[in-house]
């Protein structure tokens, strides 16, 4: 695969093969799709299941569970593509908002004779439905657009790289502990095809992942009725699990009953929403590195988080956990060089598939964790690279910069690991409580849920930190990046929403407010 550089006219060049506009043809556009759904399913299966056992959902339940996560999935990254941003990013299961999640469930108790399960989902839907109403507000009325002022190189670069460096211990990473050596043959044909063989033909280019995951799902497979797996093995893969249960779900609007709303856990669930903002927004910057557009408008972020709210509101009316933009994905277009927006949004189409028809769900469910995590290892890893690549707009010479970019990482790095010692937002808020004189204050649920979502997010941490230093700490802007970064930047009226392109693209937007 080729190299990013500089054009002629000192806009950049990106290495992607198929760019965000391109269409690389029916029959590869469907297993590129495939190939982005797979570097999701992890991510997408695990927030579910982890939400499902927290409420004590029953089994038959939780499968009809994360079929809907599927469906939110599928239809919240078509509408994204096409309505919010138009950036090839999948939308999916958010892990920023899974703290804020397991909090409300563990404390709701059941109401009104509804299972225990039915009554904490019904909670979490209506907090997530308030909190996904204030990200709409900040989405279209320009709220983080206008933060983008405040936003150089040096911020974004460790916000970004924190994305990748915060995911090494998710499950299906930390699986390698028991079945190392099937992440490592994963991770090692995913590397094979991807860096080593992808000259020799554009099947190993364009398809390292798919290739990978199938090749190594087909050999643990073999394993497992060769009997050298046995069913409680990491690698095992179930078969049979296949054909059992329901061929298709029944999924629709408010299948759980009619949401409940409480203040203090949508203003909890507003701090993971926060934090999703700030993940989106380090997204939406990488997928303009890695693709060669310009960095982003203010305009196109506005609509990106503002759309991510609308499919918020509607994951909550589903019944779900959210929906927000997924580094994974971005991963795979590092790897693969394609960045076709048609792609991601046949890749949605297969999640709507596999969210309503059973067979296919657990089929998908049938790749052990050790195949996943060396998925994600290589995912990760791009992610981390992507962010550090922004740094070659920066002075690396000054030390104020080094000493931001420092600072970040490591606090990005040392606080969410603090707050895994803590254990849980009770005691966390308990120990706010017994700080002299601002106790009765920082102990209260909205700040203490607040205060304890955003401690373990990673990269809002960093980017926080980032974020005050940057701004604070004398620099010029050649020295943060900002001339550079501005001299590549999109302009305003490059991103039109696709609305007014229905009444033609040239159009001013006085035309448009008098055409609608």
């Amino acid at each position: 695969m080729g190299t990013e550089a500089e054009a002629d006219d000192g806009s950049e060049v990106s290495f992607v093969e198929y760019g965000v506009d391109d269409w690389p043809g029916l029959g590869p556009s469907i297993l590129l799709g495939l190939q982005h759904y797979l570097t999701m399913v992890g991510a997408n299966v695990a927030v579910p299941l982890i939400l499902a056992g927290a409420m004590g959902m029953p089994t038959d339940v939780t499968a009809r569970f994360v079929g809907t996560f599927f469906v939110v999935s599928g239809v919240a990254t078509l509408a994204q593509t096409t309505l919010g941003n138009r950036y090839p990013i999948v939308q999916g299961a958010p892990f920023s908002m899974l703290a804020p999640a397991i909090a409300i469930v563990t404390t709701v108790t059941a109401t009104g004779g509804l299972p225990g399960w039915q009554a904490k989902l019904q909670v979490l839907q209506g907090a997530i439905i308030v909190a996904a109403l204030a990200e709409v507000a900040i989405g279209y009325l320009g709220i983080v657009g206008k933060l983008r002022a405040f936003l150089s190189p040096v911020v974004v670069a460790p916000t970004i790289t924190l994305i990748g460096l915060a995911l090494f211990d998710v499950q299906q990473v930390t699986a390698a502990t028991t079945d190392w050596w099937l992440l490592g043959l994963t991770l090692g044909l995913i590397v094979l095809f991807s860096q080593y063989l992808d000259r020799s033909h554009r099947v190993f280019s364009l398809f390292p992942v798919l290739l990978g995951v199938v090749i190594a799902w087909v050999v643990a497979a073999a394993l497992s009725v060769a009997g050298v797996y046995t069913p409680s093995a990491a690698g095992f893969v179930d078969l049979g699990a296949v054909t059992e249960g329901r061929p298709l779900f029944p999924i629709y609007p408010l299948q759980w009953g009619l949401p409940r709303f409480e203040l203090a856990f949508a203003i909890g669930m507003f701090a993971g929403v926060l934090a999703s903002i700030v993940e989106s927004f380090g997204d939406y910057h990488a997928v303009a590195r890695l693709t060669g557009s310009g960095m982003p408008s203010e305009r196109r972020i506005n609509h990106g988080i503002g759309m991510e709210g609308l499919t918020n509101v509607f994951s909550g009316i589903m019944g779900t956990g959210g929906a927000t933009s997924y580094s994974e994905n971005i991963g795979a277009i590092g790897l693969t060089g394609v960045a076709s927006r048609a792609v991601v949004q046949i890749g949605a189409l297969v999640m709507l598939v596999v969210g309503f028809v059973g067979y296919f769900g657990r089929l998908v469910a049938t790749v052990p964790d050790p195949i996943v995590g060396g998925l994600f290892v290589a995912m990760f890893g791009q992610i981390v690279a992507v962010g550090l690549s922004n740094l070659k707009y920066v002075d690396l010479d000054s030390s104020r910069n080094v000493f931001v970019l420092g600072l970040a990482l490591f606090v990005g790095l040392a606080v969410p690991e603090y707050m895994a010692n803590v254990g849980d937002v009770a005691t966390f808020q308990a120990g706010l409580a017994g700080i002299p004189l601002a106790g009765p204050v920082l102990g209260t649920d909205a700040v203490a849920n607040t205060v304890y979502v955003i401690g373990t997010t990673g990269m809002a941490v960093g980017g926080l930190t980032a974020l005050v230093f940057d701004n604070t700490i004398p620099g010029s802007d050649a020295e943060r990046g900002l001339t550079e970064w501005d001299r590549i930047s999109e302009a305003e009226d490059a991103f039109q929403p696709v609305w007014t392109r229905w009444f033609g693209r040239e159009a001013t937007e006085a035309e448009m407010e008098e055409k609608r």
